[in-house]
């Protein structure tokens, strides 16, 4: 049984107990991970490819080192001028090994994720609504909001002492 992935930014043919060198994760070494953006599976020749991901499946991880990778060097030159440039780099990587690939029944992390930003947003509105609010603390994007609700033109070109200005009077 094997599955294509994507982690961090990229996709990796992963099977079972398989250790893969991915971009550094911002996870602890020891900690385990999930995937839930594959994007096809093979069981044993009954093969289920998503559009663009496979519902449901998801693929476990476990962080075991966090290193990095071999120095790469770039070297750049313009032949019969004299410019000629090296330079050096060494990319962040993390260690980890596929413990199991799971076809059904995953649970999807991004949905929790994207609620809290929802409810953020109408924390930032409520404010604007009251009679005494700290516009000095807010954004120039809230402000332009604020003073477009209550009517104010020519916000466009406004700086945020000009925006906080037209708001309070009025």
């Amino acid at each position: 049984m094997y599955a294509i992935v994507e982690m961090a930014g990229q996709q990796f043919k992963v099977a079972k107990d398989q250790k893969v060198f991915v971009h550094r994760l911002d996870a602890k070494e020891g900690s385990k991970v999930s995937f839930d953006r594959v994007l096809l599976i093979d069981d044993n020749g009954s093969v289920t490819i998503g559009a663009p991901v496979v519902e449901g499946a998801a693929v476990e991880v476990k962080v075991l080192q966090h290193l990095k990778g071999d120095k790469v060097i770039v070297f750049k030159k313009k032949r019969r001028k004299g410019y000629q440039k090296q330079n050096g780099h060494r990319q962040y990587l993390t260690e980890v090994s596929i413990e199991n690939i799971v076809s059904s029944g995953a649970k999807k992390a991004t949905a929790k994720k994207a609620a809290p930003k929802k409810e953020e947003v109408k924390e930032v509105e409520a404010p604007a609504k009251e009679a005494s609010v700290d516009y000095s603390s807010m954004t120039v994007a809230e402000l332009k909001k604020v003073a477009k609700d209550k009517g104010i033109s020519g916000i466009s070109s406004m700086k945020k002492a000009e925006l906080i200005e037209a708001i309070s009077k009025a």
